[in-house]
């Protein structure tokens, strides 16, 4: 099965685990998901994530992570799409509810939070909102 945007494939199967209060989610194998998991989880957003490799596939098991009772991550939402890419300077980086949440940014760098490519002085493709 193709699909034409496994990142919002990824978002979309953490949205919907987290709705029906699943502890993890499965989700296939690819270094940018692996690097966006790996933002999450700095940010506190989940617990952990693991690389599973299977017979022949990998996927990574992320461990989601809840706060009496509610998911930490009230929302998340995918920015560029793949018919629509958008970028933005370092300067012109959104912030998502006045800081309480993040965008994750992919930059030459790798990919990070807007407060970790600001800091850099470096701006780049927008993925994902948090909070």
């Amino acid at each position: 099965m193709s699909l034409s945007d496994p990142i919002a494939d990824m978002l979309t199967r953490i949205r919907n685990a987290q709705l029906v209060k699943k502890k993890r989610v499965n989700i296939p194998f690819s270094r940018m998901k692996k690097s966006i998991a790996q933002v999450l989880k700095d940010e506190g957003y989940i617990d952990d994530f693991s690389i599973e490799k299977n017979e022949e596939k990998q996927t990574i098991e992320i461990s989601l992570k809840y706060y009496a009772g509610k998911s930490v991550i009230e929302n998340i939402k995918r920015i560029s799409k793949p018919g629509l890419r958008i970028y933005s300077t370092c300067k012109d980086l959104p912030v998502v509810m006045n800081g309480l949440g993040i965008t994750i940014v992919s930059t030459s760098s790798g990919v990070m939070t807007e407060k970790k490519a600001k800091i850099a002085g470096i701006g780049g493709e927008l993925i994902c909102c948090v909070s």
